[in-house]
């Protein structure tokens, strides 16, 4: 690999949005003459090739690509694990990026498998049957795990504001978290897309050896299918999310074993989980 430190993350912090991230504009109040300045972020167009076979084109946040591309592929089930993943080379700059893989030939072979089941694209955004199976993959159930203790989430909307700089600074972005299995909060990312933040989220923890068990993930973004998915496919145990969910991502989660947890502005948790659902049909 060009840089063999791409591959692993430091688990930390920034007080100060990643480089690149964001960008100083003028404006004009609209009954003003005068300029003001204002901080916006950034993004730019990512294009992802594995093994030189293009697969993708993501508008993204430009920081953290290296952890997008990682967590975008084993997210997507492209690689099973980091040991997958032999080589990333990023390439371009400014509102142009492109990211290339080598992988192993096992999830090559399965990429194009999946590639070959999209015969093209329709006008409701889905390929046929194909498609269907793909955004409702059959996905093995996760080990029965403990709802995270209450004190967890108590004054998390505050707690996460620290891991959110480029959101303080400049707004238009989605945040994703992890707390670990002491509660304490580990890595925080965040991109203009909500799916993009996860993926990112999910990179730094492999890159890292951040352990997923007993832990959680939070999005402060809407929770949608996608997003528990990834979570799943990612053995995270718990996902709060600071909006809520809709119904088939708590169906999903229900069915899985996995802790789907809405935390909303001013009233307590709200728990979807399979206790929860046993409960209530009880």
């Amino acid at each position: 690999m060009n840089a063999p430190s791409r591959l692993n993350a430091d688990v930390a912090t920034a007080a100060q949005p990643p480089a690149g991230a964001s960008q100083r504009y003028c404006y004009q109040p609209i009954d003003d003459v005068a300029q003001c300045a204002v901080d916006l972020a950034e993004e730019c167009a990512l294009a992802i090739a594995y093994n030189g076979l293009s697969q993708a084109v993501m508008m993204i946040s430009p920081a953290d690509l290296e952890d997008f591309v990682v967590g975008f592929s084993l997210a997507n089930g492209f690689v099973e694990s980091l040991d997958d993943i032999y080589d990333i080379r990023l390439h371009g700059r400014g509102s142009a990026r492109r990211a290339e893989l080598d992988i192993a030939s096992r999830a090559f072979w399965r990429l194009k498998q999946q590639r070959r089941q999209l015969p093209g694209n329709s006008s409701c955004g889905l390929c046929g049957v194909e498609a269907l199976e793909q955004a409702l993959p059959i996905m093995p159930i996760m080990p029965a795990a403990p709802l995270p203790p209450s004190h967890w989430l108590r004054d998390l909307r505050q707690r996460i504001e620290a891991f959110q700089p480029l959101g303080r600074d400049c707004g238009a972005v989605h945040a994703a978290l992890f707390m670990d299995a002491n509660g304490e909060i580990r890595l925080g990312r965040e991109d203009i897309g909500r799916h993009n933040a996860l993926d990112k989220l999910i990179g730094a923890m492999a890159r890292s050896g951040c352990a997923a068990a007993g832990g959680l993930a939070i999005v402060t973004s809407r929770c949608s299918l996608e997003l528990v998915q990834k979570v799943q496919r990612a053995g995270i145990p718990a996902l709060v999310s600071l909006s809520s969910p809709t119904g088939l991502a708590a169906q999903w989660a229900q069915r899985h074993n996995l802790n789907l947890i809405h935390l909303p502005q001013h009233s307590p948790p709200r728990i979807y989980s399979p206790a929860a659902a046993v409960r209530a049909q009880g």
